[in-house]
């Protein structure tokens, strides 16, 4: 892999996979956090979550390359000191919620795209996480590049087909209009709650060599992130009523409007992306344990060490999946927001800013 790419474009590739499931993959998300708000109310939320995607990004980056902190656990004692652990204990409740979203998504477009049941759905998402996590950290972000191609394709056709089907329903809602109260607050949560896992994947940063690189990757990151954001919202914002109150409305518009081959290669797409979300949350939570091993000078974990991480995680959230998609998202997210929002973004903008105004020292 070119080092142009490692540099500028898999950060992006692997952010945007780590959110596709629990940021936008079912499409129940940008309704909950945008549409909900109006066209144009919609847009502007959308402004506010790309711009903190971006300073946020960029600064994580930044931090975990002058300090050579690879992972959330050196990550948070750089931010927090003695109290990194509030993010571990905030974080893995997160982690539990956004695998429960993973699980259940993944079972239910398997069921209601191949009519599988969904034992079948489970074995599959667990086969297929621990494969990625036994070849490890250069796999995973080989796979994360490579699917975010795929997504982006399946994205815009989608687009093509909505455009070409309901053209004016669309033109006619945003002509029309409509800013709902509270759209800087519901961009900034969906912010806030998606970038809670950017310290989990700093094993990004192990190329960036200068400031340029960090930031750079960080604003990339932040728009290959935001365009499929973008575009449902514009999709929903014609939709049917019945597709606004689906647990997968993406998925209901292409049954609705006969998409065809399209809303199979979709539910592949989804699938794969789902897997992915949780084999790059996963892959920094494995960086994090060896890391600490590390520290307490002892060999990391085993290709097996790793998988049996992953399957240990996967089945706790399995439990909670079974509260189901629409009450997960649109009462667990946002409460999580906030509680990142301050063992987090403030730090992050306080003590990290502060930080990396200091001379750099060369290495």
């Amino acid at each position: 892999m070119g080092k142009f790419i490692r540099i500028y474009l898999v950060p992006g590739a692997v952010f945007q996979s780590i959110i596709v499931g629990g940021g936008y993959g079912t499409g129940r998300e940008i309704i909950e956090y945008f549409t909900r708000l109006g066209p144009h109310g919609g847009l502007l939320a959308l402004l506010v979550a790309g711009a903190v995607f971006a300073l946020v990004l960029s600064l994580t980056f930044e931090i975990g390359r002058r300090f050579k902190a690879y992972d959330h656990r050196a990550f948070f004692q750089i931010l927090l000191g003695k109290g990194w652990f509030v993010y571990e204990l905030i974080g893995f409740f997160m982690l539990m919620l956004i695998f429960a979203v993973l699980i259940a998504a993944a079972t239910g477009v398997l069921k209601d795209g191949f009519g599988l049941p969904a034992w079948i759905g489970l074995v599959i998402v667990f086969g297929l996480v621990g494969m990625l996590e036994f070849f490890g950290r250069d796999a995973v972000m080989r796979v994360l590049a490579f699917w975010s191609l795929v997504l982006y394709g399946v994205f815009f056709t989608f687009l093509v087909q909505i455009f070409d089907a309901i053209p004016q329903e669309i033109a006619t809602a945003f002509a029309i209009g409509g800013v709902e109260p509270g759209w800087a607050i519901s961009g900034f949560q969906y912010a806030m709650y998606n970038l809670t896992a950017v310290p989990v994947i700093l094993y990004v940063a192990r190329d960036f060599e200068t400031r340029k690189h960090a930031f750079s990757a960080g604003v990339i990151a932040a728009g290959i992130a935001i365009v499929p954001a973008v575009i449902f919202h514009v999709a929903f914002s014609g939709a049917e009523a019945s597709a606004l109150v689906a647990e997968i409305p993406v998925y209901e518009m292409m049954n609705t409007y006969s998409m065809g081959f399209l809303t199979i290669a979709f539910a592949v797409m989804l699938f794969g992306t789902l897997i992915e979300t949780g084999a790059g949350i996963l892959q920094g939570v494995n960086e994090r344990i060896d890391s600490q091993l590390n520290d307490y000078h002892r060999r990391p974990l085993s290709k097996w060490g790793h998988t049996g991480v992953a399957m240990g995680f996967m089945g706790l959230a399995l439990a909670i999946a079974s509260v189901g998609i629409i009450d997960l998202i649109a009462k667990g997210y946002g409460t999580m927001a906030w509680g990142f929002f301050a063992v987090y973004f403030v730090p992050l903008m306080t003590v990290g800013v502060w930080k990396l105004a200091q001379p750099e020292v060369p290495s």
